[in-house]
């Protein structure tokens, strides 16, 4: 169970352990923080990938790809696992998390493995596939947990600055 965090002269207490941090508190992340954040890094993926078709156009002669070219949404999904993947493995914050000052962290507060981001990636179409369910899931989730961040034991953290 995630619980919240209090800081008490820069020292975040959680449980019996205490971690540097420089926060003010650090709890778990609320359902609208987290989809605010989604839309500003649903943006930048979207000029990513743009970039990214241009770059591949470049290795089709110029020539659209066909919609029933699998190769071609493969690259892209595999574009978008690296887009977020680096992110989560490097610091835990997209743009857009780091804009609503969100963050993700393993179960144990730590930063989080590409075994952990590859879950979640996975785990976050799926969330996606059945209407979105596995988002909306935060709302009533008593650890504001959707169900990417239980398979992958990661959540996302609120951290006002100090």
């Amino acid at each position: 169970m995630v619980k919240s965090w209090r800081c008490s002269r820069n020292n975040v207490i959680f449980g019996d352990s205490i971690k540097k941090t420089g926060c003010s508190e650090i709890r778990p992340a609320g359902f609208f923080r987290r989809i605010a954040a989604l839309l500003y890094d649903g943006l930048l993926l979207l000029a990513v990938l743009f970039a990214a078709t241009a770059v591949g156009l470049l290795f089709n002669h110029g020539e659209a790809f066909a919609s029933d070219n699998l190769y071609f949404h493969a690259y892209l999904v595999l574009i978008s696992y690296f887009f977020y993947g680096w992110f989560w493995t490097h610091g835990g914050q997209t743009l857009g998390l780091k804009a609503w000052k969100l963050k993700i962290l393993a179960e144990d507060r730590q930063p989080i493995t590409w075994t952990q981001a590859s879950i979640r990636f996975i785990g976050a179409i799926l969330s996606w596939s059945v209407l979105g369910l596995g988002y909306i899931w935060v709302i009533f989730d008593r650890d504001n947990r959707a169900w990417h961040d239980r398979l992958s034991r990661t959540a996302v953290f609120f951290a006002p600055k100090p």
